[in-house]
């Protein structure tokens, strides 16, 4: 179960999608029915063949980002971006593994825009094991811009542009399950997982990080930013069945499917 949860986690991009490069280097993919609304905003791109080719390549990040900026805040005015968060995303130039390495960054860029463009993300994950056994998880609230009212793991975010992992994995935990930061600074690192699907906004390409955390026995999560409609506490057996169900948002089953050496044999 577990291993076909990771093998669905990437899913392909339609062949009529047109990829989008930054000079020669590809950097998203974007639904043909985005392509001329793109056109009228974003300065200096054209479609080449079949490719949309931004020609920035000349210009500073900061620059880059001051005309891919403005360009989505044309595209929110049409209704094509929706979900705004006035928080900012790096883009990255490509690199061979993005699950092992970083690339310098190209431009920042509204978070709501990034599926819009195709542009890949980068979020990290908290499993967090209960001492009695089992994972703690948090429902999406309802009001969340996406996935709403699915299960998650017990904290999760998007990674800012300027934020250290580990910084970005303690404020999460702190801010949607109330865990203490002398407790948060325990986490430890396990590994990376990719996630792409088509979704309405766009293509989701995001890698998440994991990070594995053991709470304090008696812990109880307890949300503080209105992000968390109420927690789990699920054994192994429950846990596969609401994965099973698809209760979990795609991103948190790849996570816990990451993370499924750690139950009993026979879950995986």
């Amino acid at each position: 179960m577990l291993i076909q949860l990771l093998a669905g986690a990437r899913r392909p991009v339609p062949g009529d999608w047109l990829p989008l490069h930054l000079g020669g280097q590809a950097i998203g993919v974007l639904a043909p029915q985005r392509v001329a609304p793109l056109l009228a905003v974003l300065q200096g791109c054209s479609v080449q063949g079949r490719r949309l080719v931004w020609a920035a390549q000349g210009l500073t990040p900061e620059q880059r980002s001051q005309q891919i900026q403005q360009a989505a805040e044309r595209l929110r005015e049409l209704g094509l971006i929706t979900g705004w968060r006035n928080e900012a995303y790096r883009c990255e130039v490509p690199v061979g593994d993005p699950l092992l390495e970083q690339g310098t960054e190209l431009f920042r860029l509204e978070r709501a825009a990034f599926r819009f463009f195709g542009l890949r993300s980068r979020a990290v994950h908290i499993n967090g094991f209960s001492a009695e056994g089992g994972l703690w998880c948090g429902r999406r609230a309802l009001s969340k811009a996406t996935d709403p009212g699915r299960l998650d793991n017990l904290a999760a975010g998007g990674l800012p542009a300027g934020e250290a992992f580990e910084d970005c994995a303690v404020r999460e935990l702190g801010e949607e399950a109330g865990v203490a930061e002398a407790v948060a600074r325990g986490i430890v690192a396990g590994g990376a997982v990719r996630c792409t699907r088509v979704e309405p906004e766009g293509l989701h390409d995001e890698v998440v990080h994991i990070y594995n955390l053991a709470l304090p026995a008696g812990f109880q999560p307890r949300n503080r930013d209105g992000e968390v409609a109420e927690f789990l506490h699920l054994l192994p057996d429950e846990l596969m069945t609401r994965l099973q169900a698809g209760e979990f948002t795609e991103d948190a089953a790849a996570v816990i499917a990451t993370a499924g050496a750690e139950y009993p044999d026979g879950t995986n």
